[in-house]
């Protein structure tokens, strides 16, 4: 492609090397993106209050498409821009159908406010709910299943930590369709259910749109399954070498690994 006029890239195993951190290569080769004129927006499933260590350590302060594009954060403000919500029905009678279907699991629901600052508690979650990445104690309210589900939130979160999440994504969509979108991150145990049609190539849609960029001159990495629609829809979707297979062959390219600055090598082609 030409050079690319939006840069988007996942976060976990794709623009964080090893220790979970962004490279110097990889932050020089953003500084020279954002001086080009280019936005680099970060496309995760991340919850924005997840974004800014990312942010500040890439020296970026643009928008961030969080919670599988459900949300479109503004990192300068730390504000909320936009979310597609699942409403309190919604999330009962989803969790009803899936408890058939995967008996033993636990829910989470995560939260935010549109226009303004972070909420003191994110999210809600089930006693017997374990996120594979932790969490911090100010972040989370434990509640019964009634209340974790009783308001509206960008994102459910389904865990059942003795299957992997592909074995739960099999069992979800036979009973689920396309009700609503589910997705993973992890293959730890953990389903990502959004708004039916919400994905992570509709929240960078929006923002291409917002800095007024065509969908061909956008350039996108990643490497999970919750990354796949993003890849096909931009102009050059780039795959990670430890993507999944699914990825890789969804992607128009498939770079080196994340712990070896793959997001880097490929942008080194124009900045």
């Amino acid at each position: 492609m030409d050079s690319p006029r939006l840069v988007a890239s996942d976060i976990d195993g794709t623009l964080l090397g090893l220790g979970d951190r962004v490279t110097e290569r990889t932050v020089g080769v953003i500084a020279r993106v954002v001086a080009a004129g280019t936005p680099f927006v970060l496309v995760s499933g991340r919850p924005p209050r997840w974004i800014p260590p990312v942010s500040g350590s890439a020296g970026l302060d643009g928008y961030a498409v969080c919670a599988n594009g459900a949300i479109i954060y503004d990192i300068s403000t730390g504000h909320v821009v936009s979310a597609h919500q699942l409403d309190p029905v919604q999330l009962h009678d989803v969790t009803h159908v899936l408890d058939k279907a995967i008996p033993g699991m636990a829910v989470a629901a995560e939260r935010v406010v549109i226009g303004g600052p972070h909420l003191e508690a994110p999210y809600a979650a089930e006693a017997r709910y374990s996120n594979p990445w932790g969490d911090a104690v100010d972040e989370l309210t434990i509640g019964s299943r009634a209340e974790v589900l009783g308001r509206p939130a960008v994102k459910l979160l389904v865990r059942h930590a003795s299957m992997t999440s592909a074995e739960m994504l099999f069992a979800a969509t036979e009973l689920l369709g396309d009700s609503v979108d589910v997705t993973y991150s992890t293959n730890q145990g953990l389903l990502e259910i959004s708004a039916r049609g919400v994905t992570k190539a509709k929240g960078l849609a929006e923002v291409a749109e917002i800095v007024g960029v065509e969908q061909s001159a956008v350039i996108a990495f990643g490497d999970m399954p919750n990354d796949i629609e993003m890849l096909r829809w931009a102009g050059h979707g780039v795959a990670m070498a430890n993507a999944h297979d699914d990825v890789k062959a969804a992607a128009d390219e498939v770079t080196a690994p994340n712990s070896e600055d793959g997001v880097a090598q490929v942008l080194e082609r124009w900045f």
